[in-house]
C-alpha cells in the first residue's frame, strides 16, 4: 500500500496542507496516512470548537442564576426602602407607588457583588460536583479557559454597578423627590392626621384635627428665631393655601387667628398667611445621590474656597498682632473663619472618600468572583450554599468592616482615600490569586 507523507519530495502535496486544503486529488487505490502535525491541528481545532461551546454553556448558566438571585433580593429589600422611605419621609400609598420604580434601581448596585458570588458557587460548584470541570480538563480544556466567562462576566458587572451608582441612582433620587414635593401637600395633612403635630426647621404646627376636605382645625403655629422670642399664632382653621416647588415653600392661611408677638402684646387678624419650609426634616443631598462629575467640580470649587478662606485667615491674623487687637483672635471673626474651615475641610474629604469608594465597591465584583469560581472548583461540592457561606462569611466579617474603617480614616482625614478604600479589594484580590493558583496546579 503507497502511502503519502509530508516531506520534501513532494512539494505540491505540502503545500495543498499549508494552504488548509483537506482533500485532495489521490487516485482511489492509494490510501492517505496523515502526519502528526495535521492530526495534532485538526484535535486542536476540535478542543478549541468545544470549549467555545462550554464557554458559551457557563455564561448562560451564570446569568440565568445571577437574573434569578438578584431579582429576588432586589424584591425583598424594595420592601425595606419602601419601609424607609414610609418612615423618613411619611409617604401615603399613592406616593408609594410613584417612587416604586425609582426605588428598585437604586437598590441593584449593593446586591450584585453578593448575587455574583452566589452565582459562581451555584455553577461552579454544581459543575465540579457532577465531574465536568474533571471531564473537559481530561478533553485539553484549561482550568483557566472555564474560568474566563466568570472573570469576564465580573468584570462587565463592575462596569454596571459603576455606572448604576455614578447616573441611575441620583437620577433616580431627584425623581423620588419631585415625587415627594409635588405629593407634599398630602404628606403634610396625613401627618396632621396621624401625629397632630409636624416640626419644620424651627416651626412648629399643631392640630386639634383635619377636616375631610384639608382643613386644619384649631392650629397652632409657633416659630422661635435663633436668639429671639417665640411668635405664636392660633386661628380657628387654616388651610394650606399654595406651594411654591420652585422656592421649596408651603403658604399656610389662618383665619381668625390670634396673634402673639413678643414686645408688641396680642393683636387679632381675619386672616394671616405665613410660608413655610416645604422640606420635612433633614433632606440635604446626600453625597452618594450626586454623580462623580458634580462631585469632583464641588472639590475644586472646596479647594478653592478653602485657600481663600486660608489666606483671609493668615491675613486677619497679621493684622490683629499687628495693631495689637488681641480680642480678635478669641472673639472677633477668626474662630468664625476657623469654623468654616473645619466644615470645608470636613465636607472635601467626605466627598473625595465618596469618589473612591464608589469605584472601589463597583470593582468588588470582579474580586468576589475572582475568589468565589476557583474555590467553588477547588472543592468541587454541590452544596453551593457551603461553598458560598465560607466564602461569603470572611467577606462579610473581614472585607465590609475593613472598608467601613477605611472610610470612616479617610472622611475625617486621616489616610488619603486614593489607597485606603483599594485595601480590602487588594486583600480580596491576593486570597483569590492564591486559590486560583492551587486550582491550576491541580
Amino acid at each position: 500500500m503507497k502511502r503519502y507523507r509530508l516531506g520534501v519530495r513532494d512539494q505540491g502535496f505540502g503545500e495543498k496542507l499549508k494552504n488548509g486544503i483537506s482533500r485532495l486529488d489521490i487516485p482511489a487505490q492509494h490510501a492517505l496516512t496523515l502526519s502528526p502535525g495535521l492530526t495534532y491541528t485538526a484535535a486542536r481545532r476540535k478542543s478549541q470548537t468545544s470549549m467555545r461551546l462550554l464557554q458559551r454553556y457557563i455564561l448562560g448558566e451564570l446569568l440565568r442564576v445571577f437574573v434569578f438571585v438578584l431579582s429576588v433580593l432586589t424584591v425583598l429589600l424594595g420592601f425595606l426602602g419602601v419601609f424607609q422611605q414610609i418612615t423618613e419621609r411619611g409617604l401615603g400609598p399613592l406616593q408609594v407607588l410613584q417612587v416604586m420604580p425609582f426605588l428598585i434601581p437604586s437598590l441593584v448596585p449593593y446586591t450584585i457583588p453578593a448575587t455574583l458570588l452566589l452565582s459562581v458557587c451555584v455553577v461552579y460548584g454544581r459543575m465540579a460536583g457532577d465531574q465536568e470541570i474533571t471531564a473537559a480538563k481530561a478533553a485539553g480544556i484549561s482550568v483557566m479557559s472555564l474560568l474566563a466567562p466568570s472573570l469576564f462576566f465580573g468584570a462587565v458587572m463592575s462596569i454596571a454597578s459603576l455606572l448604576l451608582t455614578d447616573q441611575v441612582i441620583p437620577w433616580a433620587e431627584s425623581k423620588i423627590e419631585r415625587i415627594v414635593a409635588s405629593g407634599m401637600k398630602d404628606i403634610v395633612l396625613d401627618l396632621l392626621r396621624n401625629q397632630n403635630q409636624i416640626t419644620i426647621d424651627g416651626y412648629a404646627i399643631s392640630v386639634r384635627d383635619v377636616s375631610e376636605d384639608g382643613k386644619l382645625i384649631r392650629p397652632t403655629f409657633r416659630y422661635a428665631p435663633k436668639g429671639k422670642q417665640q411668635l405664636t399664632a392660633q386661628a380657628q382653621e387654616a388651610e394650606l393655601a399654595r406651594f411654591d416647588l420652585e422656592q421649596q415653600l408651603v403658604v399656610v392661611r389662618f383665619s381668625r387667628v390670634q396673634l402673639d408677638v413678643p414686645g408688641q402684646g396680642r393683636s387679632w387678624a381675619e386672616e394671616f398667611e405665613h410660608p413655610f419650609p416645604l422640606q420635612i426634616g433633614n433632606q440635604a443631598p446626600k453625597a452618594r445621590h450626586i454623580n462623580v462629575r458634580e462631585l469632583r467640580n464641588e472639590l475644586n470649587s472646596l479647594d478653592a474656597q478653602q485657600e481663600t478662606l486660608r489666606c483671609r485667615r493668615e491675613i486677619e491674623t497679621a493684622f490683629a498682632l499687628a495693631t495689637g487687637n488681641f480680642k480678635v483672635l478669641q472673639n472677633g471673626s477668626l474662630p468664625q473663619l476657623d469654623r468654616r474651615l473645619t466644615e470645608n475641610r470636613k465636607k472635601y474629604h467626605s466627598q473625595k472618600t465618596e469618589v473612591q469608594l464608589r469605584f472601589a465597591m463597583a470593582c468588588s465584583c470582579f474580586f468576589f468572583v475572582l475568589v468565589g469560581s476557583p474555590y467553588a472548583v477547588l472543592q468541587a461540592k454541590r452544596q453551593f450554599l457551603t461553598n458560598f457561606m465560607v466564602c461569603f462569611m470572611p467577606i462579610l466579617l473581614g472585607y465590609y468592616p475593613l472598608v467601613l474603617l477605611a472610610k470612616n480614616l479617610s472622611a475625617t482625614g486621616t489616610t488619603d482615600p486614593v489607597w485606603a478604600m483599594w485595601v480590602a479589594n487588594v486583600v480580596v484580590a491576593i486570597a483569590g490569586l492564591f486559590v486560583l493558583r492551587r486550582v491550576t496546579q491541580h
